[in-house]
């Protein structure tokens, strides 16, 4: 053994360090990377120095990693619940002009006096995400304004800053191409306003559900270099917008820009009620380089607006929630030269022949979304399959009258499929076997379909190695032996829902061990399963992030404080009705990246034992208790724990087996 290390370590010794690297390059995942490191000190050394990009889980973990790793240039902090100001800190001397760009979305524990320092040092950044920062103000926004090399900035649901903050981030960052200010709803026409004369680069923005007017879209064709514009659940803004839009499509505000050809290439007006077809056919018309347009909600389809001029180059077209009227898919199929995707989710008026119109022109689909048009058939299905074959990505969620005849044809005629979501279906395991030959599919949703079991599981096993994610949720009629199946022959999954799914036992928990990269496990109502089921979980899949083991009331103390132990990685849990006490739930809060937690109807424990856990739970954002304990828990920790950005859901539901 030891003569085979030696030989083995004078082979790659033989490598120069360029040739290691470009190896250590095609190893995207964690784990394997992880092995790499661990062949020698100098392997060890040389992924220190090459790594670039970091996601960091705990933040008392950063000054460490930061001096490991002295290449970083992106950096993801989002998962690091207690981001302080001298955390910012020890970022920006560390790091300093490396920095191009940093994730602190969803954190609030930080302040402007962080990002001023960030700012101060790392004048390198050209991208911040800092979405849902609830303390995100405009004191925050006048520090981000230093940033003069930003290019992207994303502020979703940045809910305080107002015109004021926004008006010094367009005079400080006025290189920006992107910027999100999607329920941003302190900000109003003025705010936008003012990015469109500071911000001339800008070419993505983001103003959904904002308090603005069509007003606000005049001032929108300064924005020379603008190809992307959501306006989603802009409700003061109608036609007249519109035509402000099509004027920038006509070049008559800044002629100086006939010369780049830069024009709208992408708009997404979904719930925006005052708008009508004539707008969008007018806006259409002159706006020939139009590849997205997202109408969701928003207007009925009619054969008059299908065979306007506006969906010439489309590559992608959502119409979900709307009224499709008689041939007007068809219409859109036969203006379509470019189609690459299309959702119809939810839409009313889509039958088999509507869907077989459109596809006689469409061939080149790579997304279908049919999710509850109710009134398909196996005949749409196998159009599909015949028309489509390069398809990768298709959605059926409650397509009843869809049946396992169609999915024969699916398995022969679609061999790229990744994604396929076949929930709420009349699917059986015929139906299962022919689709396992779609080798590639790494996403599949199987929830509600009781007809199938470890029969057709097996099969989808046996083929289907690349699957990552797998939806069994209250399909009864899996058991054990279609997980085994699934634990040796998809060793990538990550996600696992079998929520409901009665005849799993610990024998599927122990099979399901084995897979390493599991991230998010859901067994809720798996009344099978036990402690020891849980226990095999917590020793092999260390990695798992999302835990729900709502109703399984075989879970008790022993289970929970394996999980506690091993899974350090943890960040949401629902321990809901499960028989746990004061020394489990206070486990639990040893969990430092823990920031979810559902604890409805724990019977067996205390107003203590949920004091001293709250209490230790200092990253949490997210809470759902009984609404009893409001009067029993101290209001001091209540206040606290909001202080803290955690918010507290009440529940007032009676306890049912």
């Amino acid at each position: 053994m030891k003569r085979a290390a030696v030989q083995y370590s004078s082979i790659m010794g033989l490598l120069d360090d360029e040739i290691l690297l470009t190896i250590l390059e095609k190893l995207q995942d964690p784990t394997d990377r992880k092995s790499w490191c661990l062949v020698s000190k100098h392997f060890f050394s040389l992924e220190a120095r090459s790594r670039k990009t970091v996601q960091l889980m705990r933040s008392q973990l950063l000054p460490r990693i930061l001096q490991r790793y002295n290449k970083i240039q992106h950096l993801d902090l989002s998962l690091c619940s207690q981001m302080t100001d001298e955390s910012l800190g020890h970022v920006a001397r560390l790091i300093g002009n490396r920095l191009l760009s940093i994730n602190l979305s969803k954190l609030w524990t930080f302040t402007h006096f962080g990002i001023a320092q960030l700012v101060q040092r790392c004048q390198s950044l050209v991208e911040v995400d800092l979405s849902n920062c609830t303390e995100f103000t405009d004191y925050t926004a006048e520090a981000i304004a230093h940033a003069q090399n930003l290019k992207s900035l994303k502020l979703v649901k940045c809910k305080q800053i107002t015109d004021m903050g926004l008006g010094c981030i367009a005079v400080g960052c006025n290189k920006l191409q992107t910027l999100n200010l999607k329920w941003c709803v302190g900000v109003t026409d003025l705010g936008v306003e003012l990015v469109a004369v500071k911000c001339k680069e800008l070419r993505n923005l983001d103003l959904s559900y904002l308090q603005i007017t069509n007003k606000c879209l005049e001032s929108l064709t300064r924005l020379c270099h603008l190809e992307n514009l959501a306006l989603v659940g802009c409700v003061s803004v109608g036609d007249k917008g519109l035509i402000y839009l099509k004027n920038k499509s006509l070049q008559i505000v800044c002629p100086t820009c006939i010369l780049e050809n830069q024009v709208l290439m992408g708009l997404d007006v979904s719930k925006c009620r005052n708008i009508s077809s004539t707008g969008i056919i007018n806006l259409a018309s002159v706006s020939p380089e139009l590849r997205q347009l997202t109408l969701a909600y928003c207007i009925p389809i009619t054969s008059d607006l299908a065979n306007s001029q506006t969906f010439d180059r489309l590559q992608i077209v959502k119409f979900d929630g709307c009224k499709i009227s008689s041939t007007a898919l068809a219409s859109v199929g036969r203006s379509c030269k470019y189609l690459r995707e299309l959702s119809l989710s939810k839409c009313i008026g889509v039958t088999d022949e509507e869907l077989k119109g459109f596809l006689t022109y469409c061939r080149e689909l790579n997304k279908l979304d049919l999710t509850c048009c109710c009134d398909l058939t196996d005949v749409a299905l196998s159009a599909v399959a015949m028309s489509c074959r390069y398809l990768s990505s298709l959605k059926i969620e409650s397509c009843h009258l869809v049946t396992e005849k169609s999915l024969t044809m699916l398995g022969e005629g679609c061999p790229f499929l990744e994604e396929l979501d076949l929930t709420d279906c009349s699917i059986n395991n015929t139906g299962l076997e022919s689709l396992s030959r779609c080798s590639e599919l790494i996403t599949l949703k199987l929830g509600f379909c009781p007809n199938i079991s470890d029969e057709g599981i097996i099969q989808i096993g046996a083929c289907c190695s690349n699957l990552q994610e797998l939806d069994l949720y209250r399909s009864t009629g899996v058991g054990d032996a279609g997980m085994v199946a699934i634990s040796n022959g998809c060793p990538r999954l990550k996600s696992i829902n079998l929520s409901y799914c009665t005849c799993i036992s610990d024998d599927a928990l122990k099979a399901i061990s084995r897979l390493r990269k599991l991230h998010n496990l859901e067994i809720r109502g798996c009344s099978g399963v036990s402690s020891a089921g849980l226990s095999a979980i917590a020793l092999g899949c260390k990695r798992i992030a999302e835990l729900d083991i709502k109703r399984c009331y075989r879970v008790d103390d022993a289970g929970i404080l394996a999980i506690a132990d091993s899974c350090q990685n943890l960040r949401q849990v629902n321990f809901s009705y499960c028989p746990v006490s004061d020394v489990g739930l206070s486990a639990v809060a040893s969990l430092t990246c823990l920031q979810n937690m559902k604890l409805v109807h724990l019977r067996n424990v205390t107003v203590n034992g949920f004091v001293s856990t709250l209490l230790a739970c200092e990253s949490l954002k997210k809470l759902k208790l009984l609404e009893c304990l409001k009067f029993k828990l101290p209001r001091a920790l209540i206040k606290r724990l909001e202080a803290h950005g955690c918010t507290i859901r009440w529940m007032d539901k009676p306890f049912v087996m």
